[in-house]
């Protein structure tokens, strides 16, 4: 990340300051209304890939992410995929659903963080992971009912985005102290914003009246204790965070270093396994390292 040189007239704003400058951050149309037409076909009983391909064709940006995913090195096909029915057979419908999600909400991010400077590549492949593992750490508890679980791990960073779009001399002056790697993220955002973007990220998709799962994902990710609700797809995402964190997958923001360990021992964790003599706690271990070696290639296709 390039430096960013100390700003000594930065201040702490007020919660009626903040919400005053949320008011005017742009809506994220993709969040609202994402893809409708090829979720209804993925969803249909008869899925036909010919039908498929006809619809991701009129997406440039998702033919493009479509195809750079199947000839990844996760992939590891002799010859490359050129054309979209092909990708379509490799990937299969539950990673083309993932794709069609992730595509025009990340874009859409990205409009909102043209204007200040971030390894925003790198995050994008942390939300997207976190977003991965988020399915596979719910899956290792309860089956997954619909993509929620995707669209809460992919949105639980959006307080970021919003601080660099709405507080770009704050997001900078947090960057540069958080370098240090001493001190939590959330708190030298509390120190010098006056919030921090698990909290600002929550009210600002509340106001895109998104729903009640993907707020808490926002705002209780770094507390999952403190959800009264959807505790177990919080508790994932703050699972899910600390992995990719402790793996040095993709990059957060936060340099404050994180073990396996400490991952296992979170509350997050022990929320999803109460009992620590449970088996189930290897199987989810044995399961969750086989994704985590997967997640870098796969990222790779990605973003």
């Amino acid at each position: 990340m390039p430096e960013v040189a100390a700003n000594s007239t930065v201040r702490p704003l007020s919660l009626s300051q903040i919400q005053a400058h949320l008011a005017r951050c742009p809506s994220l149309p993709s969040l609202g209304s994402i893809n409708k037409a090829l979720q209804e076909l993925l969803h249909a009983e008869q899925r036909y890939s010919a039908q498929i391909s006809e619809i991701i064709r009129r997406d440039p940006s998702l033919t493009s992410r479509l195809l750079r995913l199947v000839n990844s090195v996760y992939y590891g096909l002799a010859q490359p995929v050129n054309s979209i029915e092909e990708a379509v057979f490799y990937l299969g419908v539950r990673q083309i659903r993932q794709l069609a999600l992730v595509t025009p909400i990340i874009e859409d991010f990205q409009r909102l963080t043209r204007q200040c400077q971030f390894p925003w590549r790198e995050f994008w492949q942390h939300c997207i992971g976190v977003a991965l593992l988020t399915r596979e750490v719910l899956s290792t508890v309860q089956t997954p009912m619909d993509e929620s679980d995707y669209v809460a791990g992919l949105v639980h960073d959006v307080g970021k985005i919003v601080m660099a779009w709405s507080f770009p001399e704050h997001f900078a002056e947090i960057h540069r102290q958080a370098g240090a790697g001493t001190r939590e993220l959330t708190e030298i955002e509390r120190e010098i914003l006056g919030l921090d973007h698990a909290e600002l990220g929550a009210m600002y998709l509340e106001r895109q009246r998104l729903p009640d799962l993907m707020v808490r994902a926002a705002r209780y990710h770094h507390r999952p204790q403190d959800s009264e609700q959807h505790t177990a797809l919080v508790a994932s995402v703050h699972v899910a965070d600390l992995l990719l964190r402790a793996e040095g997958i993709g990059y957060s923001g936060n340099h404050v270093p994180v073990t396996r360990e400490q991952c296992q021992e979170s509350a997050g964790w022990k929320l999803l396994f109460p009992n620590p003599q449970d088996s189930e706690q290897a199987i989810a271990r044995a399961s969750l390292e086989r994704s985590l070696e997967r997640l870098p290639h796969i990222l790779e296709g990605l973003v």
